[in-house]
């Protein structure tokens, strides 16, 4: 009872608001033998660092203060994955006095036991908060590296075919053989819980290169050092799991996975790329979203822009921008908000992302043509109210959908251009009539992703004033700019989740005359502005202002917006 009295009172000095819960956790870990340090700092009520530091003095443990950065080499050896991931111990330094191994639950005494069995040297323990000390054994050891190992000993890997035709494959991290199944299960799982939208597994001359796509940024993952011989074992439990022909390495290959994540349903398209040093796998990770306008951070004017047009009853609205830039989020969430029993909406997609209930969703399948073109032949055949076609790629597949949007359906597609006035001159290009882009169209929505800054660790920034000036941002709000600066929750990038800007160009009565007259680019980007809308840029700096993002981030995704306003 005393231990519990101390640790409680201890979560005070931390900042703790709920004392009464914060006993009763400590208690309950005591009567089921869990350990008090863990269930203290998963309740989330106590400062981990203030907390820590605390147990540390009671104790009179030394304090580690210093940044921990990875493993030593030396010491990986001497203290294995299996027992510095498994209890959460990590060798930081190695000298005449002994080995300096940091942890953060001094009550663990299996961690000691079995730290004392593998070392037959000095022990000097040190603390230091969780947070620090799980990043560094990620770093220094790799992710799964004790599985990795267990692997290596040769203890299962006859494991590698298991679950072949499993639908559904769950990431359960609780099963004690270590086998090729479970070391990429781990890799998925990681990349789940850093909100990765891309896994790419690369292999190199002499190595095995895993990165994870986070709000749009490749990070490399730390893997185990001798990872590459678990190469073919890796891509192949890949391709199964994808239901891939194992034996092709020459062609590549496209499947889907289907996981689960505590209770989640995650879909994962995939994709080989045969290389000269072996097959490259590249994940995309999908989960099942609600498509809201409140995801898409819209304000008040762009919002009721986007309404009013999905109101009505005819004619196209282009999305457009690169690859990655949320372009089908946005149409997702324009076709849920119009899916009620009223309306029958039809898709041609390639391939299908997300499923939506209440929509008919085609998949396009070039090898028996079907083809975007052939697909949105059918679905005028089908009686709909809204299609959305995935690409406008070719003159037909832009024929036909203006021939939908022409005779009475609301068409909703996409376009790679840089800015909402360049879908006008892609259209011309593809071979199709000025009138029809004029009296088709009803809008250009451009869109770009920009990173979020953390919220945790935001700072203000200082800027040159003729650097704000020269790139267009209103002085007057110069003090509202924020920086990133970095953290531990958001892996010291500063940022974290993303979020959209937008130009949105209503084909206005006048802005179809100028288009059906041939007017050069640049005039219709100035008469569009004059009608109402919101550059790319503009609407960027509306989400500097608030707090939301950096000046460098909106710069960074409007380049070709700034090159047309120079000229």
């Amino acid at each position: 009872m005393e231990l519990i009295g101390t640790l409680t009172e201890l979560a005070k000095a931390s900042g703790c608001a709920d004392l009464a819960g914060c006993r009763s956790i400590v208690q309950a870990a005591a009567e089921e033998q869990r350990s008090l340090i863990y269930s203290v700092l998963d309740s989330k009520l106590v400062d981990e660092t203030v907390f820590l530091k605390g147990v540390s003095r009671w104790l009179e443990i030394p304090w580690w203060s210093e940044p921990i950065i990875g493993v030593p080499g030396p010491l990986r050896e001497k203290v294995p994955a299996k027992t510095a991931l498994r209890y959460h111990v990590l060798p930081l330094q190695e000298d005449e006095d002994g080995i300096s191994i940091a942890f953060y639950d001094p009550f663990d005494l299996l961690a000691r036991q079995a730290l004392a069995s593998s070392l037959h040297q000095r022990i000097i323990y040190v603390m230091s908060t969780r947070t620090q000390i799980v990043k560094a054994l990620r770093q220094g050891y790799g992710v799964g590296a004790e599985t990795f190992e267990a692997i290596l000993e040769g203890r299962s890997e006859e494991e590698l075919g298991l679950d072949a035709e499993q639908e559904t494959n769950v990431l359960d991290l609780d099963d004690s053989e270590a086998s090729v199944v479970k070391f990429v299960n781990q890799i998925l799982r990681e990349a789940l819980e850093q909100r990765a939208t891309d896994i790419h597994i690369e292999p190199l001359q002499d190595d095995l290169q895993i990165r994870y796509r986070i709000d749009g940024v490749l990070h490399d993952v730390p893997v185990p050092p001798n990872i590459k011989v678990l190469q073919a074992s890796v891509i192949s439990r890949l391709k199964i799991m994808a239901q891939l022909d194992i034996a092709e390495r020459r062609l590549p290959q496209d499947g889907r996975i289907n996981l689960e994540l505590d209770g989640q349903a995650i879909d994962v398209r995939v994709a080989t790329i045969p290389s000269v040093t072996g097959e490259s796998i590249s994940l995309r990770l999908l989960g099942q979203e609600k498509f809201t306008f409140d995801r898409l951070g819209l304000d008040k004017q762009l919002q009721l822009r986007i309404r009013q047009l999905l109101a009505l009853p005819n004619g196209i609205v282009l999305v457009t921008g690169p690859t990655g830039c949320g372009k089908s989020t946005t149409l997702y969430t324009f076709l849920s908000s119009l899916n009620t029993k009223e309306r029958r909406i039809v898709t041609v997609e390639d391939p299908v992302e997300y499923k939506l209930s209440g929509v008919i969703q085609i998949a396009v399948k070039p090898e028996i043509n079907l083809t975007f073109a052939t697909g949105l032949r059918s679905i005028l055949r089908g009686d709909p109210n809204v299609i959305m076609v995935g690409e406008m790629r070719d003159r037909e597949t832009a024929e036909i959908a203006i021939r939908g949007a022409l005779t009475g359906h609301l068409v909703f597609s996409t376009l790679h251009t840089n800015d909402a006035i360049g879908g006008i001159t892609r259209l011309v290009d593809m071979g199709i009539e000025r009138f029809l882009v004029a009296n088709s169209v009803r809008a250009f929505i451009a869109q770009r992703l920009v990173r979020v800054l953390c919220p945790r660790c935001k700072r203000p920034a200082q800027h040159l004033k003729d650097y704000l000036k020269e790139i267009g941002f209103p002085l007057e709000h110069a003090s509202n700019v924020m920086a990133a600066a970095g953290c531990d929750q958001c892996r010291h990038t500063g940022f974290e989740g993303r979020a959209a800007i937008f130009e949105i160009c209503l084909v206005t009565p006048r802005l179809q005359d100028m288009v059906t007259q041939g007017s050069q680019e640049a005039v219709l980007h100035a008469t569009a502005i004059d009608d109402g809308m919101i550059p790319l840029r503009h609407h960027g700096w509306s989400k500097v202002i608030a707090g939301i993002t950096t000046v460098e981030e909106v710069v960074r995704v409007t380049a070709a917006d700034l090159e047309m306003v120079d000229e």
